[in-house]
Parts: C-alpha cells; sequence; structure tokens
C-alpha cells in the first residue's frame, strides 16, 4: 500500500518485479539503477540484491527512485524483485506485501512457456493469500529476450499470458541491452501516479 505522508509532502510506491527464473527481473532493475536519470547522486538509493552462486536472486532488490514533485508531492519509487524460483514463493510473499504495482517480466522464448504460465498463476494465488486481487492492482507485462531466437510472437504471448477481458499494457524488451526497459517502467509509473493522484493525495 502507498505511503502518503502529508507532514513531509512524500507519496512512496512499491512495484514489484515478477516472473520466472531468469527471465530477466533483476537485469531490468540492473539497468534503471544504472541509466536512470535523477537530479543528484543522493536521490538515487543503493541497489541492494541477495543471490546464489548460480546468481538467481534470492530475496529482492531494492532503492528508492525520487521523481519530480506533482501536486506538491515528492513521489518516492521502491522497486523490488522475487526469487524466480518456486522454492522460495514464501519469499515472493513476503515480497508482495505492501505492492502497489507490478510488472510481469515473461522470457519469450517457446521453451520457457510453461514457467511463465505457472508462475503467473502464482503470482495470482499468492495475491490471494494477501488478501489481494490482481484486477485491483495496476500492472504490465513486459516480455523479454525479443533479441533471443525462438522467440514466441508478441499475440501468442498475449494469447497465453494476458487474455483477459482488459487487456494491460505490454511491451518488448531485450533488458540485457536496456531495450524496452525504461518503456515498461514508465508506463507502470504513471499508471501508479494516476491511481494515487486520483485518489489519496488530492486532499
Amino acid at each position: 500500500m502507498a505511503i502518503i505522508n502529508q507532514a513531509t509532502k512524500e507519496l512512496q510506491v512499491k512495484i514489484v518485479y515478477y516472473g520466472p527464473a531468469k527471465s530477466g527481473k533483476t537485469t531490468n532493475l540492473e539497468q534503471v539503477h544504472s541509466n536512470v536519470q535523477v537530479p543528484n547522486a543522493a536521490s538515487k538509493g543503493k541497489m541492494t540484491s541477495l543471490a546464489t552462486s548460480s546468481d538467481r536472486t534470492l530475496f529482492f532488490d531494492f532503492f528508492p527512485l525520487e521523481a519530480v514533485a506533482i501536486k506538491g508531492f515528492k513521489t518516492k519509487f521502491a522497486l523490488f524483485t522475487v526469487p524466480g524460483q518456486v522454492i522460495y514463493n514464501a519469499t515472493r510473499q513476503i515480497v508482495l506485501r505492501g505492492v502497489d504495482g507490478i510488472v510481469f517480466v515473461a522470457d519469450s522464448q517457446y521453451d520457457k512457456m510453461e514457467e511463465n504460465i505457472e508462475t503467473f498463476k502464482h503470482l495470482e494465488e499468492n495475491l490471494k493469500t494477501l488478501n489481494l486481487n490482481l484486477n485491483d492492482i495496476p500492472y504490465v507485462m513486459q516480455y523479454n529476450k525479443r533479441d533471443l531466437p525462438e522467440v514466441a510472437p508478441v499475440e501468442y504471448l498475449d494469447f497465453v499470458l494476458n487474455n483477459r477481458e482488459i487487456q494491460v499494457p505490454s511491451f518488448e524488451a531485450a533488458a540485457s541491452k536496456c531495450d524496452g526497459v525504461f518503456e515498461t517502467l514508465n508506463m507502470i509509473t504513471r499508471m501508479l501516479l494516476h491511481k494515487f493522484l486520483n485518489d489519496g493525495v488530492r486532499k
């Protein structure tokens, strides 16, 4: 849940990057952290990660990203990833607590489609465990690794992962090259700002 501090005029929202193992969640955060434009060095926090020897995220990557003031509020975005492996599902639930927006990072390769579908189902189940509903949370889809051979067409990815009454925005990406990374982030942040500026920050 977003934190609205009327005293300091600060709005803090939490964005979680969710997806199967090795889909590019951590790469997204690394690219944002390395390339984001900030007013000064102090407005970009340190990114913290915990990984195994196989370079798979165990806990989360975090940094606060301060945006320009809107309606007098300074907006801070906290970006997290969840571990991709199913054995760390309890940690996924911990990271999802208080989530405001979600980026689902899918691996575009055909042989990863089953993992994509399974992980998306786990996302919905984990949110239900936290008494949350995906339909009530702003989220976007990122179809990553478009630079690799044997990737599924975007239409197919939309059919298996974004086949809902109202499709959410989706973006093609090659996160290792920073392609599509900021387009994805910009959309989820715009959706969140629109939601909270129409809700709690209007007082």
